[in-house]
């Protein structure tokens, strides 16, 4: 049975490690969202009034492309998926950097390739596992995986917008309804360590079968 999982969560929480460590186990294939060869996304950071808009259309494609592959081939695991990119957009509209003009043709978008997904042979993933840490934690994994664009300072006020994130994505999760979803605390398992893998993967797998999926 072709199994399809998506990652979600905060910047700096562990998705792609989560990620790479499911489509290990499951022997499966991997989505990683493009952020190195983002050509909007650094710019993003320096200037996000203007380049909003244009970054959320340029996710919005990408996850929109992934979700499509991953339902129409076996077993895949994704780092991040269509489901959650909303809640990017209305971030950026609540800060002033996309207009309401630009945030509707955003959500007409969105509807249109959601109707989409809807005729695919599977209407959406097995399992959408949220990764939660508290907000400390996340700023200690941004500043460890030193990517210069990503890391607050005085100048950029990043400390708001990814306290801005870290506080709707609770209520993302529990209004998401699409499939079966799991909560899993990033801080209690040290998944590049074996052992807290195992443990961390036991409950994937558990709610993968208590879903008929296993």
């Amino acid at each position: 049975m072709a199994i399809v999982i998506v990652l979600a969560g905060m910047i700096g929480v562990g998705k792609t490690t989560y990620t790479t460590r499911i489509a290990e186990s499951l022997h499966t294939q991997p989505f990683f969202e493009a952020v190195d060869d983002n050509p909007i996304l650094t710019k993003y950071y320096e200037n996000p009034e203007k380049y909003g808009f244009a970054l959320q259309i340029y996710f919005l494609n990408k996850r929109f492309k992934s979700i499509k592959e991953s339902f129409s081939n076996q077993n895949n695991v994704l780092d991040r998926s269509i489901y959650e990119d909303a809640l990017f957009t209305k971030i950026n509209v609540d800060n002033g950097n996309i207009s309401q003009e630009e945030y509707q043709l955003y959500l007409e978008l969105l509807d249109n390739m959601m109707e989409e997904i809807d005729n695919l042979p599977k209407k959406a993933p097995d399992l959408l596992i949220y990764l939660d840490a508290d907000f400390d934690h996340i700023l200690q994994n941004i500043a460890k995986r030193g990517r210069t664009f990503e890391q607050p300072n005085e100048k950029n006020d990043l400390i708001s917008y990814y306290k801005q994130l870290h506080q709707a994505y609770g209520s993302w999760f529990d209004q998401y309804n699409y499939g079966p979803k799991l909560r899993i605390d990033a801080q209690k398992y040290d998944v590049t360590k074996e052992a807290e893998w195992q443990q961390a993967f036991q409950l994937i797998q558990a709610e993968l079968i208590r879903n008929g999926q296993q």
